[in-house]
């Protein structure tokens, strides 16, 4: 049985939902007045920060991922981490497209060498489904994966020396 969604509309608004310029998703619209529910009164907005911070944690909790993001982004968030006072960047190297109702993600990892990557994708995107659906109530429609690197155990830096050929 094949289910059709929606596509993602970042302009449309409704009594679901509605998209403002600031990349926020409203999921609610929200009623007003003393005789409405109080559980339905006002409006509930998600940011899509909320949403890559979500997915970005939730694909590094996977056995095999080593970190993510691409050269230079990975570059850049080093230098970040170096920086007294500095925070880790937890959606680096993730993008979302966010709807009325649903998202679609991105996720750039660097693997560990020797992991199946087929294995790690999968349990990325298993994981990444399973947080954003459960914290924020949007349904993820995709998530893609893309491995931009493998981490091979000698990249460490942790004081292996490499034999030169020349003195």
């Amino acid at each position: 049985m094949t289910t059709q969604t929606a596509p993602l509309s970042k302009n449309a608004s409704g009594p679901q939902g509605s998209r403002s310029a600031q990349g926020t998703t409203a999921l609610t619209g929200g009623a007003t007045g003393a005789d409405e529910p109080a559980a339905t009164r006002g409006r509930t907005s998600i940011a899509d920060v909320v949403v890559v911070k979500i997915a970005g944690s939730a694909a590094r909790e996977i056995p095999g991922v080593h970190d993510m993001g691409g050269g230079l982004s990975r570059t850049l968030g080093a230098v970040r981490d170096r920086v007294p006072g500095g925070r880790p960047n937890v959606g680096r190297g993730v993008k979302v497209e966010v709807g009325e109702r649903q998202t679609a993600i991105d996720v750039d990892l660097v693997v560990e060498y020797g992991v199946a990557i087929t294995d790690v994708a999968r349990d990325v995107r298993e994981n990444v489904i399973a947080a954003v659906e459960r914290i924020t109530g949007l349904e993820v429609v995709e998530v893609n994966v893309t491995v931009n690197d493998v981490h091979l155990p000698d990249e460490d830096g942790d004081g292996v020396s490499v034999d030169s050929r020349v003195e």
